[in-house]
């Protein structure tokens, strides 16, 4: 896919595509469109703004060198194991021949098989890590070929493949095992689909181009559904030519339907996986129509949501968030150099591309309007921009085509103004190679995933800190996503058993009391058995039964006869009769983790940072769970004072053996030896815990400035402070009452 998708006669010959443009004859200029003046006289080497530019060898040849350079760089960089997010639960899908999350992405899943059972080279995460790549790649051809075949200049190509292909995010998630370069592909595709079109001379090329486009659209839509505000504005728009042109008839209409409908035939693999039901590992039930609608439509989270019941930024919040990412992203000359495309449609030597560039700029705004509509999770928050920042990509493509249009113009302008100038081609290739220098040199280092493990060894970690046949429930896409890749797709620990706390599977020596989790057991109006998770542990007695991370909201009734001790970043679910020893559990969760990444050393949108945070707090967890039984549990006063001891103990072993460490720490310790300050135990020395209280909340007032409590928690520290001077002086006039 790194070649040019199809290639134009040139002067000295053709050589046929891959299916964007039909073999032509003769190898000489189109007689049905007389030639245009070249503004520049012999200035070739300038690439003039020219529409119906011939994409010949030479333009093929550069789309294939592109595309070759990028996917290089991508592979250089590609993760050698699992990355965060979702790639988790795609690899899996795909590997086990399962249902991926709604919409189910047939497409990559049935792509991302072909590749872990074809390519002999590392694991399953980075043979798709690696397809993902290569689709990247060939994505940056397709834009260089959208823009070329616009506007003849070379130099803009290669500026709207490189910026776009060498952005921050674009980079971050073509590498990884996502669906998003495969939707880059598809929206490079059918732009250049819309260029094609857009110059084709004959009725003939026209309706070729067309049924191709439809059949395209159809299959971009069995990947990631957002690409359907950019069919939206390309389908009337290509049947509005035709119209024009008196080419669209009712037969052609029904034929273009039909392409259409045969594009989303990947889509039957989802009833037939779910009937087969091989799959160790799978979403949903699609063998009914209900079941496959509500998968397809993305019912679970709403149609046209991000998220299911989430508060999420306003639509003004969401674009200022856009354009400053743009901004940061693809850089200010490039977004400067896309409105330059917009406006240059409006000057009187207007070229016959101007209908498509508004019809890009016309998709572009489109789709930023719609999904800043739509996008309603809270992007103020790190993890929630890192998940929305991802479809922005689809408007970039956009920009970056219009920016290299907008290069072009400006040379054609030039050649124009200053005719024979030879310092003006120049001029176009200094700019377009020095802005697609500065995105690799500005991006290599934190887009290079070559060295990264961090996600892996999550879930390595906590698979080896499991006893012997224990059953995990899952629930978050962490913790379930990466535990499903290394036990399913990387045969680790056999023994042990996942299940999905939103599914339920019947999975070898666990028994499921029903076929649905529901707090409310019986029989629902549909006929389907109920069961809920008091009911689940009952029957599942005989099982070590752990929760990774966290129970679903919705059912407590495991709290009838159960309760959660601390493991690792986990929990176990423990009889309520079984007797807690905390010196036994300290002992026990130690040292579950082999653990070495440093604190704070990821940005805080990735799914890196989240897998550090749940590994550095996790050595706390043991503490503050004795620490909150000392706080509320209906206990003795000697009891009591064991609690509060064992956490302070252990709170200060941990706070002292790492110095970077969450800022949350100080606090919990600073409570902690604030408590034991009022058991006057005579084994502890008062002003030690009074020093230690006011150091830790001042550490904790001055790094957690957004916390509400901290204007309390200084005025304790006042009043901390006076005691321990308070102290001090007294053991000084007991110092000298002894002198």
């Amino acid at each position: 896919m790194t070649g040019a998708p199809g290639r134009r006669p040139g002067g000295s010959g053709e050589a046929g595509g891959a299916g964007l443009l039909p073999p032509r004859g003769g190898g000489v200029a189109r007689p049905a469109r007389p030639a245009r003046p070249n503004p520049e006289g012999a200035g070739a080497a300038a690439a003039p703004m020219v529409a119906g530019a011939e994409a010949g060898p030479g333009a093929g040849g550069a789309a294939g060198a592109l595309g070759a350079a990028v996917a290089a760089l991508y592979t250089a960089t590609l993760p050698p194991a699992l990355p965060g997010g979702d790639a988790g639960e795609l690899i899996t899908a795909a590997y086990e021949l399962g249902v991926a999350h709604p919409p189910g992405y047939p497409l990559f899943t049935l792509l991302a098989k072909l590749a872990t059972g074809l390519l002999p080279v590392g694991s399953p995460a980075y043979r798709v890590n690696l397809l993902c790549g290569l689709l990247g790649a060939a994505a940056a051809s397709l834009l260089f070929y959208t823009v070329f075949r616009l506007s003849g200049s070379y130099a803009g190509g290669i500026l709207a493949a490189g910026v776009f292909s060498f952005s921050r995010l674009t980079w971050q998630w073509s590498i990884a095992a996502e669906v998003f370069s495969l939707n880059n592909l598809f929206v490079g595709l059918l732009m250049a689909l819309t260029a094609h079109f857009e110059e084709a001379s004959t009725a003939k090329e026209r309706s070729k181009i067309s049924k191709l486009g439809a059949f395209c659209c159809g299959l971009s839509l069995c990947n990631q559904h957002t690409i359907v505000l950019y069919i939206a504005c390309i389908v009337p728009w290509v049947l509005s030519r035709l119209f024009r042109k008196a080419e669209l008839s009712l037969g052609h209409l029904l034929k273009l339907g039909l392409c259409f409908l045969a594009g989303l035939l990947p889509y039957l693999y989802l009833p037939a996986s779910s009937y087969l039901n091989r799959a160790r590992w799978t979403w949903g039930d699609q063998t009914t129509f209900q079941g496959f609608l509500t998968h397809f439509l993305r019912e679970e989270y709403g149609t046209f949501n991000l998220a299911k019941s989430e508060t999420g930024s306003g639509m003004r919040e969401m674009l200022v968030f856009q354009l400053a990412q743009m901004k940061s992203e693809l850089s200010l000359p490039v977004l400067a150099l896309a409105l330059v495309a917009c406006v240059s449609t409006a000057l009187p030597t207007k070229q016959q591309k101007s209908p498509v560039i508004w019809l890009f700029a016309g998709m572009l705004c489109l789709y930023s309007l719609f999904f800043a509509w739509r996008a309603n999770l809270d992007i103020t928050k790190p993890l929630f921009l890192g998940v929305v920042e991802r479809f922005w990509l689809q408007s970039n493509a956009a920009v970056a085509v219009l920016a290299g249009l907008g290069l072009a113009a400006l040379a054609s302008v030039g050649s124009a103004v200053l005719e024979g100038s030879r310092a003006l081609p120049w001029l176009e290739w200094l700019s377009a190679l020095a802005l697609v220098a500065s995105q690799v040199w500005a991006n290599y280092s934190a887009c290079d995933q070559s060295n990264n493990y961090v996600v892996d060894k999550f879930a390595r970690n906590l698979l080896s800190s499991m006893p012997t046949g224990a059953v995990i429930l899952l629930r978050g896409d962490l913790p379930g996503n990466a535990l499903r890749y290394v036990h399913y797709c990387e045969g680790m620990r056999p023994d042990i058993t996942l299940v999905d706390q939103e599914l339920a599977k019947h999975l070898p020596g666990v028994y499921f009391p029903g076929n649905r989790w529901n707090p409310v057991e019986g029989v629902l109006p549909d006929g389907t058995l109920a069961f809920n998770l008091h009911r689940f542990l009952k029957v599942n007695k005989h099982k070590e039964v752990f929760v990774c991370i966290g129970l679903h909201e919705g059912d407590s009734t495991w709290r009838r006869s159960y309760s959660l001790w601390p493991w690792g970043t986990c929990e176990k679910l423990v009889p309520s009769d079984v007797a807690f020893d905390p010196g036994e559990w300290i002992h026990l969760t130690r040292n579950l983790y082999n653990w070495t990444e440093d604190y704070g050393s990821f940005k805080p949108s990735s799914w890196e940072a989240v897998a550090n945070e749940e590994m550095w707090q996790a050595r706390m967890k043991t503490a503050f769970f004795i620490f909150d039984l000392a706080e509320t549990a209906s206990v003795t006063a000697e009891m009591k004072s064991q609690l509060y001891t064992f956490a302070y103990t252990s709170y200060k072993e941990i706070v002292n053996s790492h110095p970077n460490h969450p800022v949350n720490w100080h606090k919990n310790y600073a409570i902690a030896c604030e408590r034991m300050l009022r058991l006057h135990r005579v084994d502890v020395d008062p002003e030690v815990l009074l020093s230690e209280t006011v150091k830790h909340f001042l550490l904790y007032a001055e790094k957690a400035e957004d916390d509400p409590q901290r204007q309390d928690i200084l005025q304790a520290v006042q009043h901390l402070k006076k005691e321990l001077q308070g102290l001090k002086k007294m053991k000084e006039d007991l110092r000298r009452g002894a002198g």
